[in-house]
């Protein structure tokens, strides 16, 4: 069995967003024996080391990591990438296209060390070791309580991350109005404000399609209830821009939610450059409802209740990597899903932030005691999210939060009429086209 004979890492360092400490020490952490040194990265990183014969992989929940094994007459070649297109592109030029397909390729998992070792022909599975392991159910069920230890984590990412950007850059928040996007926003005002940093420094970005859509309406009164109507700015594209099987492509992937989500998100950002030509920055509310499992548990009959309340990070990780429905080549749940903001993002040169993703509010949410707050009820489960953040937000800024019922971004920036002759959530197509792109 022949070792690796090189490591191609296609991920520039630029690509690497560390808020504090540098990329040598990061990746000295990732081949350390201690998984706490790599929870300890602080920062948007996808990243490989490598000592000897043994090759590290790990980044953080909110953007992709992935890898491919080619063979050459010298010994085995690790390809690692963001994107599967590059892994192509990268076989293409060294004459080795035949090798590719993208089933073939590997995904790092969210929240693990990826490690490989001795690899050859046959190729040894790579070993994962989990960096991010939060108790469960530790907190007390008093609602109050909640609230505020997961909006001062939120509030405490914000700030790390804010000291860590250019003081003068421009921040923009795509913006619905609903529970994820507002409590960012209301934030980041907050931050500003006491950092003594003009507030028109904000942006909250709304996408309207055709000059309609609920989130238009919903997010311009969520402003003007909270006095924050300055900050709002509504994008209007027209529904003949959106293009579901472009997002197929941004995204490299055919989930159909995924894939709508994907299209009009390229749609807001794709209006944003436009008006915006230099601006870079963009904090989001990604990993809300995965945080505080809200979701209808009724459209997939895959899950119960209980599934969801007694299984770790169910939604940020799927069913986990040791599961038989687990894809080695897309990952599960957000640690799959967060490609459809990252890509999007970086197809326009935005850099993407959202604090839902970080470890330390992941924590908290992980803490809730879900199965004694629900006791077995849908409805109280689905009422927790705007509970716990409203609570939070008034214990912490002082402020009171509009709630609204949850609406997915595709289903809210359109009329209903427009989302359904857009969204057919045809699988089978997306799918297809995505492995024509490849043919």
């Amino acid at each position: 069995m022949k070792q690796i004979a090189e490591v191609v890492n296609l991920i520039p360092d630029s690509a690497q967003h560390l808020w504090s400490g540098d990329l040598v020490a990061a990746r000295q952490a990732l081949l350390a024996a201690d998984p706490a040194c790599v929870l300890a990265i602080d920062g948007s990183f996808a990243l490989v080391a490598q000592e000897g014969e043994r090759v590290v992989l790990a980044r953080s929940l909110e953007r992709p990591l992935r890898y491919f094994l080619a063979k050459a007459a010298d010994g085995p070649v690790l390809i690692v990438a963001q994107r599967i297109d590059e892994i192509a592109a990268e076989l293409g030029r060294r004459g080795w296209a035949g090798q590719f397909h993208p089933s073939y390729t590997r995904m790092a998992p969210a929240h693990h060390i990826t490690a490989l070792r001795l690899i050859g022909c046959p190729d040894p599975n790579p070993v994962y070791r989990r960096f991010f392991d939060p108790p469960r159910g530790t907190l007390p069920p008093d609602l109050d309580r909640l609230g505020r230890h997961y909006i001062e984590a939120l509030y405490s990412e914000l700030r790390s991350w804010l000291a860590a950007q250019d003081p003068t850059a421009p921040i923009g928040v795509p913006f619905s109005g609903g529970i994820d996007s507002g409590s960012v926003l209301l934030c980041l005002n907050k931050l500003l404000l006491d950092q003594g940093m003009p507030p028109t420094r904000l942006k909250a970005f709304t996408l309207s399609l055709d000059g309609d859509g609920d989130d238009a309406r919903q997010a311009r009164e969520f402003l003007r209830r909270t006095d924050l109507e300055i900050l709002g700015e509504t994008i209007d594209v027209p529904s003949t821009a959106l293009d579901p099987f472009r997002a197929v492509a941004v995204i490299e992937d055919y989930k159909p939610l995924d894939v709508e989500c994907a299209a009009v998100n390229l749609a807001l950002l794709g209006a944003i450059r436009t008006r915006y030509p230099e601006w870079r920055l963009l904090v989001d509310g990604d990993g809300g409802d995965e945080n505080l499992k809200d979701y209808p548990i009724e459209a997939n009959s895959e899950l119960t209740i209980r599934s969801v309340v007694n299984n770790r990070m169910l939604y940020q990780e799927g069913w986990g990597v040791d599961s038989l429905k687990h894809s080695l080549t897309y990952s599960g749940g957000y640690s799959r899903g967060c490609v459809r903001g990252y890509a999007c993002a970086s197809r326009y040169g935005f850099v993407s932030f959202s604090p839902y993703t970080r470890a330390p509010v992941i924590a908290i949410a992980e803490a809730i005691p879900f199965a004694e707050l629900t006791r077995g009820s849908h409805e109280r489960l689905y009422a927790l999210k705007g509970e716990i953040v409203s609570r939070g937000l008034r214990a912490v800024l002082g402020c009171e939060m509009p709630v609204y019922p949850k609406r997915r971004f595709q289903h809210g920036s359109a009329t209903p009429e427009t989302a359904a002759r857009l969204f057919t959530e045809d699988e089978a197509r997306y799918r297809r086209h995505f492995h024509a792109l490849h043919a």
